[in-house]
């Protein structure tokens, strides 16, 4: 495996002076086979099932067709296609998602989706961070550290994301309260950790809301219980990492200081 940046060591949960994968005493670490092709940065789990079901990855010298079979993850020797295969550096990137995206790989009514933003930057495989969706704006995170990923957007370890929403109206404290407080929506209870006015105009007003967790549409859905409508939402930061002046549609790679920044926010949520 290349070397990785300590950056990288960090995110990806190393201790320093470990030495990384294949370092002297490193104790051995078995995966099911789709999981090894993942956790190496080559490709979803889910591309990784399809190639092995099709007979096109051969573990130590021989063809395997199923994803669950296990191997060690630092020291099999994989091919795909004959060509030997090993990890990738990995990566760890932002993006300013412009309104009107889509945050998938490939969309089935053939709208744009959010890899418009990378083409011809020959990254290789790269995942959304958890989601925004196509009308909201803002960070977005991408890697093909599958480990990684999964830390950032579970509520248990994951940190806070901070919203910055153009709303219809101009809320009260009280309504403001009632955010904080929660209400059932369906068959979901949803929340915000805070809701702050930010501004206001005669018409609208401008909040900051902080989540913990990720429910599919949860901000607009949870406003418009109140009657609130929003007409803007941008996500500005997630932890410690801002977006800042990054340019709409524009992606940049994260420094090792914003890796390990991150890597503390979920630190002091364990």
């Amino acid at each position: 495996m290349r070397c990785v940046d300590e950056g990288a060591r960090r995110a990806r949960g190393w201790s320093q002076g470990s030495g990384g994968p294949g370092a002297t005493g490193q104790v051995s670490a078995r995966h099911g086979l789709a999981r090894i092709l993942s956790k190496r940065g080559l490709c979803s789990r889910r591309e990784a099932e399809a190639w092995i079901r099709a007979g096109r990855v051969r573990l130590d010298g021989r063809i395997v067709r199923d994803p669950e079979c296990p191997a060690d993850l630092h020291a099999a020797r994989i091919t795909i296609d004959d060509m030997p295969v090993a990890a990738v550096d990995a990566r760890y990137l932002m993006l300013n998602k412009p309104r009107g995206l889509v945050t998938t790989a490939h969309d089935e009514h053939g709208r744009d989706t959010v890899y418009r933003c990378f083409d011809g930057a020959g990254l290789g495989w790269i995942a959304p961070v958890g989601r925004l969706d196509k009308a909201s704006e803002g960070l977005l995170l991408f890697s093909n550290d599958p480990a990684w990923a999964a830390r950032i957007t579970d509520p248990a370890t994951g940190p806070g994301k901070t919203y910055h929403v153009q709303v219809d109206c101009l809320p009260d404290a009280e309504r403001l309260a009632a955010l904080r407080a929660g209400v059932q929506v369906e068959d979901e209870w949803l929340r915000v950790v805070s809701a702050t006015l930010l501004r206001q105009g005669a018409k609208h007003a401008w909040l900051e809301i902080v989540l913990d967790e990720g429910r599919n549409r949860q901000i607009r859905r949870l406003l418009a219980a109140f009657g609130i409508g929003v007409l803007r939402l941008v996500r500005v930061a997630i932890g410690p990492l801002a977006l800042g002046d990054l340019p709409k549609g524009q992606w940049r790679t994260l420094t090792d200081a914003e890796i390990g920044l991150l890597q503390q926010a979920m630190q002091e949520v364990d």
